[in-house]
């Protein structure tokens, strides 16, 4: 019987493929075996499964869902034309790309679906690559079959990005101030105000433990001082630290928020932010999801009455949980190297990316050359 190595790395038997390809492909994901020659013990085994755990701690939960959503519908689109994803065919990857760009939908027989946007269509061949890897394959981008095609799709349909809308520290302050004073309240005050003045990404909130090492999912953890509280977080980009202030007043004060909501809460280990009974007066012990934070961000914007002048589905799709790290690039005053710093951004490039108001051109090059 052929190992799990064997079967990852050599296409499908015939046996096999009147089994939908998504399901097959599920379970090939997790291809990490012991090598053919290598007879199996309990230590060994246990390794197995120890690689794998690294392996999928590899890239963040929300990427690997993405990426198997990717490799899904791929899988689909190649059965629906007769072909296997085992092993790569840049030809027919190439045919896929342009099938992404142009709409022309699954089949004859399916009405034609929505063109897919240039990024998307590159992180879609991300996704790719991250799956061939993952059975022992390699996907070439270079090759000119995919290379070509998505160079001309860029050439074609690249647009500028479209960005979220950013919440100005104008729009915080009514935003919060929507919000009831229960258990429930005092969480989702905290979440936004040390989402905004913490820059940071609504994964990286839902993520943070009270203490170092409380759970194994936690992506973080914080120390609240006199002056302050300091978070340490495994972001996108790796360890970083971020210090938040106390405010001016209590009333919009991020740090004051935080512990008020563990105080009052009684959180004093595990995640810092747990969902709450339906009455929304006793915390649970489950960790919040990501997505809460973008619907709290655009339940309050509607409360607020924040851009009332659009209509309500035009004024929910301005905003989302980038709109928090926008907010702060866009109103803080300050040197853009600290701002920089702050968001976690490799590049100034990165961070003048988030600023949606600044002076363009307070650097004037055209007066320093002499003109």
């Amino acid at each position: 019987m052929p190992s799990e190595t064997e079967k990852s790395t050599s296409a499908p038997s015939d046996t096999n493929k009147d089994a939908p390809l998504d399901e097959r492909d599920q379970k090939e994901s997790d291809s990490i075996a012991l090598p053919t020659h290598v007879a199996g013990s309990g230590t060994l085994d246990r390794l197995v499964y120890t690689a794998r755990d690294y392996a999928r701690a590899a890239a963040s939960e929300n990427t690997l869902k993405a990426y198997a959503k990717d490799w899904a519908h791929f899988a689909r689109w190649l059965r629906m034309k007769g072909a296997d994803p085992l092993p790569p065919s840049p030809e027919m990857i190439g045919l896929y790309l342009a099938d992404l760009a142009s709409g022309s939908g699954p089949s004859a027989s399916q009405s034609a679906s929505r063109p897919l946007s240039v990024s998307t269509i590159e992180r879609r061949l991300s996704g790719l690559a991250w799956n061939y890897t993952q059975r022992g394959f390699t996907l070439d981008r270079n090759n000119r079959h995919v290379a070509t095609v998505l160079a001309g799709i860029k050439r074609k349909h690249a647009r500028p990005p479209v960005q979220k809308e950013a919440i100005l520290a104008e729009d915080i302050l009514v935003m919060v101030a929507t919000l009831p004073y229960d258990l429930r309240g005092l969480r989702d005050r905290a979440i936004l105000l040390l989402g905004y003045a913490g820059g940071l990404r609504r994964s990286e909130i839902v993520s943070l433990d009270v203490h170092k090492d409380d759970t194994p999912d936690s992506g973080g953890w914080i120390e609240i001082f006199d002056k302050g509280a300091l978070l340490t977080l495994n972001a996108k980009t790796g360890w970083r630290e971020v210090e938040i202030g106390r405010g001016s007043k209590d009333q919009t004060c991020p740090v004051h928020a935080l512990e008020r909501w563990l105080h009052f809460a009684k959180i004093d280990f595990g995640p810092v932010f747990v969902g709450s009974s339906r009455d929304g007066k006793r915390p649970s012990d489950t960790r919040l999801n990501d997505k809460h934070v973008a619907r709290l961000i655009k339940r309050t914007v509607l409360n607020a009455g924040i851009r009332s002048e659009l209509p309500e589905k035009e004024r929910l799709a301005l905003f989302s949980g980038h709109s928090l790290r926008a907010g702060l690039a866009s109103s803080a005053e300050v040197d853009e190297r600290y701002v920089q710093k702050h968001l976690g951004h490799a590049s100034a490039e990165m961070t003048r990316r988030y600023q949606r108001r600044r002076d363009r051109f307070r650097v004037n090059l055209t007066k320093a050359a002499g003109l």
